[in-house]
């Protein structure tokens, strides 16, 4: 059985890092520091940084691996959307409307951007009791099966059997429903997006404001997506330009010296191990984070962190849950863990111990973490 990860707060000691100057991200490090040796000395640190990031262009940032792969076709099915999501090991894409003229500017073009968490909120609506929907769902053999026998009304969320998505995925309406048919579970119409000539500054204050986990920018000329900008893609940026001057002089203040708000226990956003998991799930998009620590009920102490993007192995490996009586966030955590073991892949970083900082950290320490293990809130 896949045993439960320690707690890790890491050190800059433990996390060498040297910045390759050949790198695309280190390349956009040095633009920005021959910016910073510009910028008037009276200035502090973080004036300079902003100055220097709206002088910079968002086509200056490096290509993502599938901003070229990632789009998906209005009338694509449920089931290939979270296949294809799965297999680019992203979040969400861009969906463009089948029915659009070839002429048609890029608003025209897309219809929205569907996410894993959308599609799961909308099959579950549609299965809920109240649903006009929901009484019987025909599987993929012709067999009509009740999901009100699966789901069972938990306040905010619903306690699931071990073999309700395991149903649910060789069912009709997973089959064969569109990813057209679910444009109400988008956030934007079709998407909040950035134009080449925007300033690296404007992204970052995008991200930050409408909580965004990634965000487009668009080539009016071509009317198409040319680039996706992520937080992981910025985190990763930034880890690159360690070592230059620019990054050291603000990098090296801590969380308590920049300001940054400290949440007191009882404000912490968590999930507890007996909950179910869809409610773990629920709470991230609703609060639009992209992790979240479970604890156990009595002692308050972490074991796990779930992050919005494994919410695809309630899709794509429906079986590992089907002998448990409920999907719990615990049983979640266990089985995803196994199965992930099983198929040799360790880099997952739900593999990974709880990730955790104090405020004596530095801006530079933090943001080397996430970028090392890959968990972005």
């Amino acid at each position: 059985m896949a045993s439960v990860p320690e707690i890790k707060i890491v050190r800059s000691e433990s996390l060498g890092h040297r910045s390759e100057v050949s790198s695309p991200e280190a390349k956009l490090g040095m633009r920005v520091e021959d910016l910073w040796d510009e910028q008037k000395p009276q200035l502090s640190p973080n004036e300079k940084l902003n100055a220097c990031f709206e002088s910079i262009p968002v086509s200056a940032f490096p290509l993502s691996s599938h901003s070229q792969d990632i789009e998906l076709r209005s009338d694509t099915s449920l089931a290939e959307a979270v296949q294809t999501l799965s297999k680019l090991k992203v979040l969400s894409a861009p969906v463009v409307d089948v029915d659009a003229p070839e002429d048609a500017s890029w608003i025209d073009r897309y219809i929205g951007i569907v996410e894993f968490p959308g599609i799961v909120v909308w099959l579950l609506h549609q299965l809920d009791p109240t649903s006009p929907r929901s009484p019987a769902v025909a599987g993929s053999d012709g067999v009509s099966h009740d999901f009100t026998a699966d789901i069972l009304d938990n306040g905010d969320s619903a306690v699931t059997s071990g073999n309700f998505f395991e149903v649910l995925t060789s069912s009709e309406l997973y089959k064969n429903t569109k990813v057209r048919d679910i444009s109400g579970t988008f956030r934007w119409a079709p998407f909040l997006a950035l134009q080449k000539d925007n300033s690296f500054l404007t992204m970052l204050l995008l991200l930050s404001k409408y909580k965004m986990k990634s965000i487009p920018v668009v080539d009016l000329g071509e009317a198409k997506i040319e680039n996706i900008i992520t937080q992981s893609g910025v985190i990763h940026m930034l880890a690159e330009c360690a070592g230059l001057h620019w990054f050291e002089d603000w990098g090296l203040k801590t969380l308590s010296e920049v300001g940054l708000p400290i949440m007191s226990k009882d404000h912490i956003i968590k999930i507890y191990e007996d909950e179910p998991v869809l409610q773990a799930f629920k709470l991230m998009r609703r609060k639009r984070i992209g992790g979240i620590p479970v604890v156990e009920r009595k002692s308050e102490k972490p074991v796990g962190n779930i992050s919005l993007r494994d919410v695809h192995f309630l899709l794509t490996a429906p079986e590992i849950y089907h002998d448990y009586r409920s999907i719990t966030t615990k049983n979640f955590l266990v089985a995803v863990r196994e199965h992930l073991e099983k198929h040799g892949d360790t880099s997952a970083p739900i593999l990974s111990g709880v990730i955790a900082c104090t405020k004596n950290h530095t801006l530079k320490e933090l943001i080397l973490m996430l970028d090392a293990e890959k968990i972005h809130r």
